[in-house]
């Protein structure tokens, strides 16, 4: 069976997009370990798979699968390149577009400079919700890591993330701490840890250990996530700059009750076919 497919990136953050409308895939955790293999299949942190939405009020829906075969909830750069594929590939004529997502709908639109803003919801912030484990909520809270502890926001974004702040990113422990607070039992479906350097009120540096995929050289929903912690934390102001080791995001943030609107470019790098 042969496999159509694009190969896109959001800020370095790398996707394989396929389109299960018009070819028929089937996907299990092997075979999607295999197209992710950099040396022996295509590589990618997702795979996005393009399906037609359960409710016909939607335009799509999206699901995303990481390379070791898991499948999670939300992607913020993947909804990038969604909506840009959907576009290429002349599935739709419409500038915003609602797609349905595991944790609920998000609102793409496509903007004539080739920038792409995401209406990624409204965050989540009670512990039960991440979920994670605490006695109650609070805008931090300290979590042992081996010999240390470290303060974390914790947020969903449709998707769990810990935020910590660092003095500089270039110097965090991203790959000894990430992988302990991704797989903290604190967090009962792992998580995404996220490590910010504050710039200043409107500007921030980040990293991002991936849940299932390690550290990316940017993560959309983690930018979303850095933002809401800042703010939360009193730290950071409605409409913050994120640079991430791929290029820059833009992120708003009205306050709780609020979506997250986070916008950004998406490119296709190249399309093909292989053989599963």
């Amino acid at each position: 069976m042969k496999l159509k497919f694009s190969k896109m990136h959001g800020l370095g953050n790398d996707f394989v997009v396929v389109d299960g409308i018009r070819q028929t895939v089937g996907l299990t955790p092997e075979r999607l370990r295999q197209l992710g293999d950099r040396h022996l299949g295509i590589g990618f942190d997702q795979l996005l798979l393009v399906e037609a939405p359960h409710d016909g009020t939607n335009d799509f829906r999206y699901r995303i699968f990481n390379n070791d075969g898991s499948e999670v909830e939300q992607c913020g750069n993947g909804a990038r390149c969604f909506v840009k594929f959907v576009t290429e590939q002349k599935l739709t004529n419409k500038r915003a577009i609602r797609v349905e997502t595991a944790k609920g709908v998000i609102v793409p639109e496509y903007h004539s400079n080739g920038l792409i803003t995401v209406d990624m919801g409204v965050p989540r912030l009670k512990s039960l919700e991440i979920p994670f484990i605490a006695d109650g909520d609070a805008i931090t809270h300290p979590l042992a890591i081996g010999d240390d502890s470290i303060d974390v926001t914790v947020v969903s974004m449709g998707n769990p993330h810990a935020v910590c702040v660092v003095n500089n990113v270039d110097s965090a422990p991203v790959a000894q701490q990430g992988p302990l607070v991704e797989s903290h039992p604190r967090f009962p479906e792992k998580v995404n840890a996220g490590f910010m350097q504050i710039v200043n009120r409107g500007e921030i540096r980040l990293r991002v250990y991936e849940r299932g995929a390690g550290e990316t050289l940017a993560c959309g929903t983690g930018a979303c996530a850095a933002v809401v912690a800042g703010i939360q934390r009193g730290q950071l102001d409605s409409r913050v700059l994120v640079h991430t080791r791929g290029g820059d995001l833009n992120i708003e943030w009205g306050g709780p009750g609020h979506p997250v609107k986070m916008t950004g470019p998406a490119v296709t790098v190249f399309t093909g076919e292989i053989e599963i």
